[in-house]
């Protein structure tokens, strides 16, 4: 229902508004623009451009999440792996790479240079138990056609050939490695592949105002009243939608909660800063092409799994390694100190508690994390690069994530969750994506079940298009590598990701 207390004026009438200029409300927006062309589009960004936040490139991992290599996707369970996570994460992968395609040959997306490039993707493990489970688990994925091309190793040689910057110093006598490998992986720029996409977005027709954050969602009859606020002059402006997506990171959570929507109830965030440390040596840049996921020290969240990536960035290849781990209460990179308590509520306060009795290991990786100076970040850069010098390195803040804490009963009353968790309202006229990993990666998969949930009484009709979008739509790709295979070689051969 309407506020009787808000008499602000209504400025403008759009079908959709999306809150947030990252990837997630670029690509949404992509996909009602070609289902329902003639429906009008505005986006607010309380920043001066797009993805400044999360999507970012040297906020976000980039590292096209396919859980080619990524070993929190693929636990150790009493001596078996469990690679249930990674074919769903890299199924919903072969759903980005389809989306981003058509894109392309829409004329939507312009250059796949500038957004995705192929780089080596490798999973890395040091001491006896650690070979032994990159040996189990490369023999679990390898069975699987959703992960090709893929190799072991635990020949010093091989190492040494594949990985040089890593292999200088090593004692192999004593730490015995293993690696397992696949040349098809991939480093994914999505800050470029956001501005492109609201590039054509504006291009089209839809409205997007930077400089705005968004104050408050209200009910407004059928429909949704947002109260934006111009952050350089203070101007406040009110915008009257049919659909509004909360596409705006950390700040998700309390918008919607204050649009009142029912299933965030109970819902708390809990946010983890973290650092990156960037090579500013280019002989070391050029010594070192893959993305290398090692092992979580115990306790860490799944985010902070240290890797060692090649980027690709505005056509500038670079390397970083992280992340560490970092605590602020600020609920975004360019948030407030105070997001965290202001986000506590009467609903939500036994959540928090659950939690903070359930993750002290969590607490603790954090604190020790938080202690450690430059010196320290070098010297664990060192278990994969031994003989990194701090004076090639420098420090990057990394991007702020918001981590999921689910409502559950008693006795745990909070369960926090590492993936992405989509919230919309019974009426499906509003939706918010909350979480973090994987992310950006699945962003199309994502904004698909936005679709299914919110216009389910439109998929029939709209199926064609989203057939042509999406062609394995519908069909398990693990289930038929017939269409994976039409599909792998459709994707690569666009994308232009054929070396």
């Amino acid at each position: 229902m309407s506020n009787a207390n808000d008499s602000t004026q209504i400025t403008d009438e759009v079908d959709v508004a999306l809150v947030g200029a990252g990837v997630m409300s670029a690509t949404l927006g992509a996909l009602l623009r070609e289902l329902e062309p003639s429906w009008s589009q505005i986006i607010f960004e309380r920043l001066d451009g797009p993805a400044e936040e999360s999507s970012s490139p040297w906020n976000n991992a980039g590292t096209g999440h396919s859980a080619l290599c990524e070993l929190n996707y693929t636990p150790d369970q009493n001596g078996t792996v469990n690679i249930t996570k990674a074919l769903n994460i890299n199924e919903k992968f072969q759903v980005s790479r389809q989306f981003w395609s058509h894109q392309l040959n829409n004329g939507v997306l312009d250059d796949p240079r500038e957004f995705i490039n192929p780089v080596d993707h490798v999973s890395f493990g040091q001491g006896a138990d650690q070979v032994d489970y990159i040996k189990r688990r490369y023999e679990a994925l390898s069975a699987s056609h959703l992960f090709p091309e893929m190799e072991y190793s635990d020949d010093k040689d091989v190492f040494s050939e594949k990985l040089p910057l890593m292999a200088e110093g090593r004692d192999f006598e004593s730490n015995p490695v293993a690696i397992s490998w696949t040349p098809v992986g991939t480093d994914v720029n999505f800050g470029a592949q956001t501005r492109q996409f609201i590039t054509a977005a504006k291009a089209a027709g839809t409205e997007v105002r930077y400089g705005h954050e968004v104050l408050s969602i209200r009910e407004d009859g059928a429909k949704w009243k947002i109260t934006a606020k111009n952050v350089h002059t203070g101007d406040k402006q009110v915008v009257r939608a049919n659909f509004v997506f909360v596409g705006a990171g950390g700040y998700a959570l309390d918008l919607l909660r204050g649009a009142g929507v029912p299933e965030v109830k109970g819902y708390a965030g809990f946010p983890v800063s973290g650092m990156w440390l960037r090579c500013t040596n280019p002989e070391l840049v050029e010594k070192h092409s893959a993305k290398v996921y090692g092992k979580a020290s115990v306790g860490a969240p799944p985010m902070s799994v240290p890797h060692l990536d090649t980027r690709v960035i505005d056509g500038e290849k670079g390397l970083m390694f992280g992340p560490y781990g970092g605590w602020t209460p600020k609920f975004l990179k360019e948030g407030s100190f105070l997001d965290l308590f202001k986000s506590i509520r009467p609903d939500n306060l036994t959540s928090y508690l659950g939690v903070g009795v359930q993750e002290l290991g969590l607490v603790k990786y954090l604190v020790q994390e938080i202690l450690k100076d430059f010196d320290d970040k070098v010297e664990t850069l060192r278990e994969y690069i031994p003989e990194a010098d701090g004076k090639d390195w420098e420090t990057v803040v990394a991007g702020q994530r918001v981590q999921v804490i689910k409502p559950v009963g008693f006795p745990r009353f909070g369960s926090l969750e590492f993936g992405t968790t989509l919230i919309s309202n019974p009426t499906g006229t509003i939706a918010g994506l909350l979480g973090a990993s994987p992310g950006a990666s699945i962003a199309p998969a994502a904004m698909l079940e936005v679709l299914e949930r919110c216009f389910g009484d439109r998929m029939i009709e709209w199926a064609p298009k989203i057939e042509e979008m999406f062609p394995s739509y519908g069909i398990d790709l693990a289930e038929d590598e017939k269409l994976y295979d039409e599909m792998w070689e459709y994707t690569q051969k666009t994308l232009k990701l054929d070396r």
